[in-house]
């Protein structure tokens, strides 16, 4: 008997009542199965994983039916569903609800009527399978986002569930901590036989562990296959969704030409799904072969030559309260105007406060911020936040106060404006920012993706001199990553400095102009992108990883697929 089985499944929001959210989905997820469910952002992704729970399937109109190990999910017990459907959402604060570690994973169990001596003893294996004996007498507010992720599955695990659901879970992670929560996501699968239905823009990380990979697209599935045919599936249709694929099947489709029967290279016709896979693929492509072309072309600048700083900051110390440790600990650094400055770094470095520090929400008790020469407290909030300075905060949630997109846009518009200026703005910048047919919708209806967009557009409307984006790719598609960066490419264009703290490791390679490693409260080095990821183990791009054998410093899939195409001439 299959764990879910989805008939016929439509769905519409009220907002938009004619459009379809889900289009005729038919699927069925087996017991035991890991599931990875991709596509674009507002493909309708999250709406059918909230629909496999009844307390989280939105509002709207629905057709067709979901079967739960053979009943209509709507007639399974509530009790029930809480105990064996577990759900992770995308932001682990949506879903904490106790202030306590222990409380947290016990909670659950409570909620169900589990008696004290079983609850004692599932939290205690729970904490010791997800190593969180040392943490797990702290408050929450204490954790960093990772931990919280963590403790959110840890606090299902507790409850035994026989299906895991998780919605981009590692969003808001860094590289090393997403990686990790998506191993243990696996074991999970591997050892207690959990069936997973995963959401996921990082596909580097669990595409190869899929039992199948399902494509959808404007609500509709367009491709439920094993992963090594997915790819081959989008490139041949020539979809947008290719570049979300993992970096060795891009590197492997787009060598087609130099692999083509007759070309001598038959045997590399197997598509590679993970780093290991992709570095023996290249080694067997080159095997025996002279390499006359090692390196990747770079036109990148000298550091020093570039520094023409719109933002100082020097020797910066915060904390939060008086008697808590430091969070920045002599944070300096200069921002060239008119540049993309990326700051990476795992969660609870601080990265995050430094940009609140720069706009000024925390206030350093030393040192010094400087913005276009000027001291930051020198600066009213009426000159600081008026076509001068914006910040695109991590939760793009707490920008949206209107029943629409569309009233949220018009409110960042001044009273002068006339109503045909203001709507001439907003059609601009939706355009732009591709929402245009999400104007209409309620903002907590979007996907994450969606809401990011709108978010970013509400923000650019002030039309700001230096931009602040934390975890801007956050739930975007790869595909409106590209677009993402020709609008960040507008900006610094048209004077915009811009300062972006992301755990986007493959966004900052390509498109930043450089990027600095922030790590226990500071700075520790700052180098043009390709300085910086050429010699990294974990910071550093799938690209990368995969060739560093062979090339030195391919830190794209464009350079290492260049490189390659050069050698086999």
């Amino acid at each position: 008997m299959a764990h879910f089985e989805i008939k016929n499944l439509s769905f519409s929001y009220p907002a938009s009542p004619d459009k379809l959210a889900l289009k005729e989905i038919n699927l069925t997820v087996e017991k035991g199965e890991y599931v990875t469910v991709c596509g674009k952002s507002g493909s309708g992704k999250t709406t059918l994983l909230k629909h496999l729970k009844s307390v989280l399937t939105p509002h709207g109109k629905t057709t067709g039916g979901i079967y739960f190990e053979g009943k209509l999910l709507k007639d399974v017990d509530l009790r029930d569903q809480s105990s064996k459907i577990g759900y992770v959402m995308q932001n682990p604060d949506n879903q904490i609800v106790t202030d306590k570690v222990w409380h947290e994973l016990a909670f659950g169990l409570e909620s169900l009527g589990y008696d004290q001596k079983t609850i004692r003893l599932r939290v205690a294996e729970m904490a010791s399978y997800f190593g969180i004996q040392t943490w797990f007498h702290k408050d929450v507010s204490e954790l960093s986002g990772g931990q919280k992720q963590l403790l959110n599955l840890a606090s299902i695990m507790a409850m035994q569930p026989t299906v895991l659901i998780l919605d981009e879970p590692t969003s808001q992670l860094d590289p090393i901590a997403a990686s990790d929560f998506l191993n243990t996501v696996r074991k999970i699968n591997l050892e207690l036989g959990t069936t997973v239905i995963i959401t996921e823009h990082r596909l580097e990380d669990i595409f190869y562990a899929s039992d199948k990979v399902v494509v959808i697209d404007k609500g509709e599935i367009i491709a439920n296959d094993e992963p090594r045919k997915i790819g081959e599936f989008l490139k041949e249709r020539n979809d947008e969704m290719f570049a979300a694929m993992p970096t060795p099947v891009q590197v492997f489709h787009g060598l087609t030409d130099e692999l083509k029967p007759g070309s001598g290279d038959e045997k590399n016709k197997s598509c590679p799904l993970t780093v290991r896979e992709g570095r023996n693929f290249l080694s067997s492509l080159f095997d025996g072969k002279e390499l006359k072309h090692t390196t990747a072309d770079t036109d990148e600048p000298e550091i020093d030559d570039c520094m023409n700083p719109a933002v100082i900051v020097k020797e910066a110390w915060f904390r939060y309260e008086k008697d808590l440790p430091d969070v920045l600990k002599g944070v300096s650094f200069m921002v060239p105007r008119n540049k993309l400055f990326a700051i990476v770094g795992g969660n609870g470095t601080g990265k995050s406060t430094t940009l609140r520090s720069i706009c000024g929400i925390c206030k350093p008790y030393r040192g010094q911020i400087l913005i276009e020469g000027k001291r930051l407290e020198k600066y009213k909030s009426s000159e600081l936040f008026v076509n001068n300075l914006a910040m695109l905060p991590q939760d793009p949630q707490s920008l949206f106060v209107k029943k629409s997109v569309r009233e949220d846009l018009l409110e960042m518009l001044p009273h002068g404006m006339s109503a045909e200026e203001k709507e001439e703005k907003v059609t601009q910048v939706a355009n732009t920012c591709e929402i245009t047919e999400l104007l209409l919708s309620h903002p907590y209806d979007l996907s994450g993706g969606e809401q990011q967009r709108a978010a970013l557009a509400k923000v650019l409307l002030t039309n700001p001199k230096i931009l602040l984006l934390d975890e801007p790719t956050k739930g975007l598609d790869n595909f409106f990553k590209i677009k993402f960066s020709e609008i960040l490419n507008k900006l610094k264009s048209s004077g915009v400095t811009i300062i972006m703290v992301s755990h986007d490791v493959e966004f900052c390679a390509k498109y930043a102009d450089l990027v600095s490693m922030f790590f226990d409260g500071s700075i520790v080095t700052t180098n043009t992108p390709n300085r910086f990821f050429s010699h990294n183990s974990f910071y550093t791009t799938a690209a990368n990883r995969m060739s560093r054998h062979i090339f030195t410093n391919a830190i794209t899939n464009e350079d290492v697929i260049d490189l390659c195409r050069m050698n086999l001439k």
